[in-house]
């Protein structure tokens, strides 16, 4: 089943997981999906973790068992040093194991620098892949602009490009002041782009993790997050408790303003999905 189809139904409600490290035990991911499946996704998309654009072996073999628990999934699918032979081979076995729904991306560059290849961009990716094949294509955008882009118009201009060139839908990256969300809804709707857009929380259980995390993608942290954060970095199941409650909060403020979707993004922490699923279901 295509997700597009899921938006027209109801406030969608998704997971994200990735790919255990090398150094993990590779049962540890599945025992996570067990118990998302208990927490009626209607869809779950899988990373490529850090491992890199062209290592999708545990991506799409995860990819699988979500379509074997009756579970639709999305395969992240970056593009950066691929050619087209090498998506072709990626779109192939996509279509070998049931999965039907793609995130195109583009992709970090690697700290080496940019590697050749036939993509450069994620509009690029889009638009190969549904020449190529009959697949739901979902893309990435970003609240606050890309960190790479000159503006919040060229990034806009950007995401317009993806949407024209065959991008179904859209998943936010992490946020923390819904304002921010709404903001970034109006000039999607002043630019045309009318696809339907979840909204990506990611729940706080780290401070340095979000340090981190909202400094790579330019996640503005609010004072009262960053208050939070101080107060309860040092007690890691107060700064657990306290970042649920605060992305619930989100979640909740979002759906009662009619967002199309929540897109979790659950650091592979069944814990903390349970917690806000059992909060807002109701709701959804």
């Amino acid at each position: 089943m295509k997700i597009a189809e899921l938006f027209s139904r109801k406030t969608v409600f998704s997971y994200e997981v990735f790919p255990p490290k090398p150094s993990s035990p590779v049962d540890t991911i599945y025992n996570t999906l067990n118990e998302l499946k208990d927490l009626s996704p209607d869809f779950i998309s899988v990373t490529y973790g850090a491992s890199g654009g062209k290592n999708n072996q545990e991506t799409f073999k995860i990819a699988s068992v979500i379509k074997s628990y009756g579970i639709e999934s999305v395969a992240h699918l970056p593009c950066i040093g691929l050619t087209k032979s090498d998506v072709d081979e990626k779109l192939s076995e996509l279509k070998k194991i049931g999965v039907e729904n793609i995130l195109a991306l583009r992709g970090d560059i690697p700290q080496e620098g940019y590697v050749p290849g036939d993509f450069k961009y994620a509009s690029e990716l889009i638009e190969y892949i549904r020449e190529h094949g009959d697949f739901d294509i979902t893309a990435a955008c970003y609240p606050e602009g890309h960190t790479e882009s000159a503006s919040k118009v060229a990034d806009i201009q950007n995401l317009k490009k993806k949407v024209d060139c065959g991008a179904n839908h859209l998943i936010t990256q992490l946020f923390f002041d819904n304002d921010y969300f709404y903001s970034f809804k109006e000039r999607c709707e002043l630019a045309g782009i009318n696809v339907p857009i979840e909204a990506g929380i990611m729940p706080v259980t780290n401070k340095k993790q979000i340090e981190r995390m909202s400094s790579l993608c330019g996640a503005t942290v609010p004072k009262k997050f960053a208050a939070m954060m101080e107060k309860y970095e040092n007690n890691p199941t107060a700064m657990r408790d306290a970042g649920i409650a605060y992305a619930t909060d989100q979640i909740v403020d979002l759906i009662s303003q009619g967002v199309d979707g929540i897109h979790l993004y659950t650091m592979n922490n069944p814990y903390i999905a349970r917690k806000i699923y059992e909060a807002v279901h109701n709701l959804i």
